[in-house]
Formats: C-alpha cells, sequence, structure tokens
C-alpha cells in the first residue's frame, strides 16, 4: 500500500512534511510513502532513514503566488504536478497528502486524476468539534466550490455522508442544509431547490440547520455551497481562536486566575485536544475524485501528515469511492 506525498507543500515543508511520513511508516507496517520534492533535501532530513520510503526528485516548487491552473500546466516538475503524475499512472499508489496550495491541490485534481462518474464537482469536507463530547461535524463544500447549483449540493451531501459514515461508524449520519432558518420554506432560491432533492435522498437529511446549530452535535454533516461553507468555517475557527486569546489574557491577568490554572491544568488539556480536530483526522479529503486526495492545512505539522497518511489508509480500507459510486447509483435508481 503507497500513498504520495507532496513534500515541498506547505509552510513548514520540508521539514514537518518528511518527518511526518517517517512517523506514519514506523506506525503502519504495510505501508510505503513515495516523497516528491528536492531530493538531496529530502534525504538530508531523512539522514538515512530511507526504509519503505522512495524519494522522486522534483526540482520546482508550487507557492501561493502561482496562479493554480497555470502553475499544474507549466510547472511540470513541481512536487505537487509530479506527485499527482505519480498518483495517476501507479495503480499501487491509493492516494496523495499535499499542504501545498489549495486552488493548486483542487486544480491538480481535476485536471489530472478525474471525478468519480456521476458526481458533478469534487468538494472540501473539513472536520470540526462539536460540544457533544465523541461528537464531530463535516461541513462540505467548504471552499472548493463557490458558484454550486442544487445539484452539486446533492452531490455533496451523498459524499459527506459515506465519508462520515466511514471516520466514524456511523451508519446513517444526520445530513443538513446551511441554512438562515430551520423552516422547510427558508432560504435563497439555491436553498429552496435543494431541500426536496435532499429530502427524497437516499441520505438521513433532517432539513434545514442554521449557522448556530453547526457545532451543537444536532448535526453530522452541513451542506452547502464553497462561499457559505467557507465563511462558515473560518467564521467558526476565528470565533475559537478569539475566546481562546481572551482566556489567555484573562488568567495572565488576575492572581487567582493564575493559581486556579494550576489547579485546572488537566482540565485546560482536554479542551485543546478536543478542539485539535485536525491532529485526530488531519486534512481534509476533496471527495469525489477518482483517486484519494487530502488536502493538510498550509501551517500543519508532522503530526497532521502522519494522521493525513493513516486517513487516506482508512478510507481506502473502507472503500470510500466505491461508497459513492453506490450512493450515486441508487439516486439515479430513485431518480
Amino acid at each position: 500500500m503507497k500513498v504520495v506525498v507532496d513534500a515541498f507543500g506547505g509552510d513548514n515543508a520540508p521539514v514537518e512534511i518528511v518527518e511526518g511520513a517517517v512517523l506514519a511508516v514506523k506506525n503502519n507496517k504495510n505501508l510505503e510513502v513515495i516523497l516528491c520534492g528536492k531530493e538531496d533535501k529530502i534525504k538530508e532530513i531523512l539522514r538515512g532513514r530511507t526504509e519503505r520510503i522512495e524519494i522522486v526528485d522534483a526540482s520546482d516548487v508550487i507557492t501561493n503566488d502561482d496562479a493554480p491552473t497555470e502553475a499544474i500546466r507549466h510547472k511540470p516538475n513541481s512536487s505537487l504536478v509530479v506527485a499527482y503524475d505519480i498518483l495517476k499512472t501507479r495503480d499501487d499508489v491509493i492516494g496523495l497528502v499535499s499542504a501545498g496550495p489549495t486552488g493548486a491541490v483542487l486544480a491538480g485534481a481535476i485536471m489530472k486524476i478525474g471525478r468519480i462518474k456521476g458526481i458533478s464537482r469534487p468538494a472540501l469536507a473539513p472536520i470540526l468539534p462539536t460540544k457533544v463530547d465523541g461528537s464531530d461535524v463535516i461541513i462540505i463544500d467548504s471552499g472548493a466550490n463557490i458558484d454550486c447549483k442544487p445539484i452539486n449540493l446533492l452531490h455533496f451531501a451523498l459524499m459527506g455522508s459515506a465519508y462520515y459514515s466511514i471516520i466514524y461508524n456511523k451508519k446513517e449520519p444526520r445530513v443538513a442544509l446551511l441554512n438562515n432558518g430551520a423552516e422547510d420554506e427558508k432560504g435563497n432560491e439555491l436553498a429552496k431547490e435543494t431541500f426536496p432533492l435532499l429530502k427524497n435522498a437516499p441520505i438521513n437529511f433532517i432539513g434545514n440547520k442554521e449557522g448556530g446549530d453547526f457545532m451543537s452535535g444536532d448535526v453530522d454533516v452541513m451542506v452547502a455551497d464553497g462561499f457559505a461553507g467557507n465563511a462558515l468555517l473560518k467564521g467558526t475557527e476565528g470565533a475559537v481562536k478569539a475566546v481562546i486569546s481572551i482566556l489567555k489574557r484573562s488568567i495572565k491577568s488576575h492572581f487567582w486566575s493564575k493559581v486556579g490554572y494550576l489547579f485546572m491544568g488537566k482540565t485546560f488539556k482536554e479542551i485543546r485536544e478536543r478542539v485539535d480536530v485536525q491532529r485526530k483526522h488531519a486534512g481534509s479529503p476533496l471527495l469525489g475524485c477518482k483517486k484519494l486526495v487530502v488536502k493538510n492545512h498550509g501551517s500543519c505539522d508532522r503530526v497532521n501528515i502522519q494522521a493525513s497518511i493513516e486517513q487516506t489508509i482508512k478510507l481506502h480500507n473502507n472503500n470510500l469511492n466505491q461508497r459513492i459510486e453506490e450512493a450515486i447509483a441508487s439516486l439515479s435508481e430513485k431518480i
């Protein structure tokens, strides 16, 4: 089982990316990792730790300043494009992991790998925690598709449901449509046209939900167009960071707060671990591609990379793409 990794994608590349690959190989005896990037730099970091690690030289790097589509076309020797070429041409490679620019990762997936038959558009599905212990929520789409049609949101719901059921071993995840009200007739034209499609789809659709319900624990899969989904995601992340920052300042500003913190260290550690879902599930899969592609946050570290590689293995072992194909086939039969 092989996973190809863009070793020079991300803010902390190549050190954290390479070290993450080493951790994944150590933790998974049947895994081989292919690292794409500047060979001399990768070897310098590995320092001889090459067991079940293959290096493919790629002299160029795609940056955030590059236009995504143009970069995929005109930087054939970049670490990301070389990784995509390997994913496309080698049957023994099950998936790709990259922390490179989101636009380039998306463009490469569409141009190099293509979509699963019947899927109108691939979509990103990041995981966030909820206020209920042991319960997380995914939002799909979170930015890959800014302008959407009802059929796109229907496909997002099918893919998100299949993905969630694998990650959490839940047979019928609760799927909701992001809206400005819970009533069936609420929303803009996109929401109103999408609602009946989701209601009649082979999923556990629980209706419209507002942004405030996102992390309530009542929703497993929140369906949205990429614009609204990204706004909800970034707003939520920003709010969490703001609250944590305010809490830290408040603790430092009072003597008794500092004393109390000494006794609540374990509690704060548990909160930090609960919020840091990335360390459990790492990247966001680009659902709907013919092969597995996992996009990491640009600031990810070695733990995130290891988790993303292991996430790719789990999705492969549980036949994610086959489940999506079956869901599309079931939808076609129902229509």
